[in-house]
């Protein structure tokens, strides 16, 4: 992995959208558009992403656009992983909340089951996996969350006793779509992720991540991690916010590319997302997860996330979920997957390049405090809000 395949393997033809910390004067965040490999500043132009997202050119605004140049974008990306001085990658979004779709894959669904069953003891994981695949199966992957066939697999699940929370969104009518993060929270390229320190069972959800207008339309796709920790969902389902909404724990990035005649909807239908992750103690992971096998489809979870019902007047990102739950032993037989401190995870898709994070603690991670306000302050101090914002 280098900052050449950390970028779309198509990066002539790719249409990416970022935010860059810019150190010294700017002291702030700057709205980047990437073309032929350049980085440039187009912060006058859109001064935040929801801006940009939101203007009905935006794709001939990232083809024509001329900003200020902040270099290559290789060594941008270099520089962000090594942490030196000088402008940085952040999260691509920015005042867009952001919302994440659950249990959208069959495998994830035994996995949600497993944890429920378990409440958050992974020691009992291989166990309840082997006994669930024999009550349920283990390939559900054709099965259509709704429809005739859905419904007898309900029914004979709950004659049984055996009905769940989790069933209920993996085969139901209803999509599980969860606010995952506030807007501005989010880390981006480079930076460190966080876990909180007393959960004992985690992993990351290697995810694409749809970038939405305030009209609901979809403009574009970036990765994410959307870092789950196994013990405390487990727990309870109503514990959701504190197994999700943490200090660092939403990645994404490294851009948003946009959607154009090239680049489509369709292109994320059949993209694949693979996962690595390298610890410090030596141990190493590797899987794919395929979005041809997701359960519903992205247009469906858009229309379940946004429309006459709840509305997004600054656009919102949205996890599309994953297939892929570690399950690899890493402390001895029958210990499962969970994180150490310095673990680092890369997520990565052809078209859209890779987004790379280290794990930590949430404590011992830089705190967010760089939020709506300050960025507006930050932006009113560079001239760069509308007349009337």
């Amino acid at each position: 992995m280098n900052e050449h395949n950390m970028l779309p393997a198509d990066l002539s033809q790719a249409l990416l959208v970022g935010r860059v910390w810019r150190p010294g004067p700017v002291n702030g965040p700057s709205v980047v558009l990437v073309r032929d490999g350049e980085v440039m500043d187009i912060t006058a132009m859109a001064p935040t992403v929801s801006d940009l997202l939101d203007r009905p050119d935006r794709v001939a605004l990232a083809r024509e656009a001329r900003g200020e140049s902040l270099g290559d974008v290789r060594a941008l990306m270099s520089a962000t992983l090594q942490g030196l001085e000088g402008p940085r990658l952040l999260a691509p979004c920015d005042l867009q909340p952001v919302k994440a779709a659950g249990v959208t894959f069959a495998i994830s669904l035994l996995e949600r089951l497993i944890e429920e069953e378990a409440g958050g003891d992974a020691s009992r994981a291989d166990e309840i996996r082997v006994r669930m695949q024999g009550l349920i199966g283990s390939d559900l992957s054709r099965l259509r969350p709704g429809s005739p066939e859905a419904n007898r697999l309900k029914a004979q699940l709950v004659e049984a006793g055996q009905w769940s929370q989790y069933l209920e969104v993996g085969i139901g009518p209803d999509a599980e779509v969860f606010s995952k993060t506030p807007p501005m929270a989010s880390v981006g390229f480079g930076a460190r992720i966080g876990v909180l320190p007393e959960s004992l069972w985690n992993n990351p959800e290697p995810e694409i991540v749809l970038a939405v207008d305030s009209r609901g339309e979809v403009a574009g796709a970036t990765l994410g991690n959307d870092v789950n920790l196994r013990d405390i969902e487990g727990r309870s389902a109503l514990l959701l916010t504190k197994a999700k909404d943490n200090n660092g724990s939403c990645a994404i990035g490294p851009f948003i590319r946009l959607f154009d005649g090239d680049f489509t909807l369709d292109s994320v239908r059949q993209a694949d997302v693979s996962l690595r992750i390298e610890g410090p103690d030596g141990f190493e992971l590797d899987g794919v997860s395929h979005m041809r096998e997701i359960s519903r489809d992205p247009l469906d979870l858009v229309r379940q996330t946004c429309g006459a019902h709840h509305q997004y007047p600054d656009g919102f990102m949205l996890f599309l979920g994953t297939m892929f739950s570690p399950t690899k032993d890493r402390k001895g037989p029958g210990t499962g997957f969970t994180h150490l401190p310095g673990d680092r995870v890369v997520i990565a898709s052809e078209r859209l390049g890779a987004l790379v994070n280290e794990v930590q603690s949430t404590s011992a991670i830089p705190p967010w405090t760089f939020g709506v306000r300050a960025l507006y302050a930050n932006l009113a101090a560079r001239g760069l809000l509308p007349h009337g914002r």
